[in-house]
């Protein structure tokens, strides 16, 4: 699968790091040289410097024919501008994008849809911590809970 990633950091670079060992062809895109030159002496893939909502580093990225597009840049507007370029000009087919502005995701599901802001999907990961907190402390709750009714009923406590 041809994936393009846009964003170098900490997030794009552990994408690229295990999607590359699963045969994709990998390209990741930043505007920092550093970091790329980092990453591609590090793994199997293609850089491109530049600016990753920009339809001309999107060409040099091969959207035109790629599988899908991960926007994981630290700017939410970079990332949903993105998605629009490639679907719009380049018709790329499945795009991801990290969406933090606790703003932007109270309006998702108005926003996030092919005739608004063409995004397949969306990483919220500050949801996705709340949402797995909320999840161990119900479990957490309701196994202690379990515990004490087990202690109570075989007279410990």
């Amino acid at each position: 699968m041809k994936i393009i990633i846009l964003g170098a950091g900490q997030v794009g670079g552990t994408l690229a790091e295990n999607l590359v060992g699963e045969n994709n062809d990998i390209t990741i895109v930043d505007k920092d040289p550093e970091r790329l030159r980092e990453l591609q002496d590090k793994y199997d893939l293609r850089v491109v410097q530049g600016y990753a909502s920009h339809p001309s580093t999107l060409l040099e990225a091969g959207a035109q024919d790629a599988d899908m597009l991960v926007a994981v840049t630290n700017s939410d507007e970079t990332n949903m501008i993105a998605c629009q370029v490639a679907f719009t000009l380049y018709n790329t087919p499945n795009r991801v994008a990290r969406i933090r502005s606790p703003q932007y995701l109270a309006a998702k599901e108005q926003l996030y849809q092919t005739d608004a802001c063409p995004v397949d999907h969306l990483i919220a990961p500050e949801e996705l911590v709340t949402q797995y907190i909320q999840r161990l402390i119900e479990y957490g709750c309701a196994a202690g809970r379990e515990l004490c009714r087990q202690q109570s009923r075989s007279g410990r406590r």
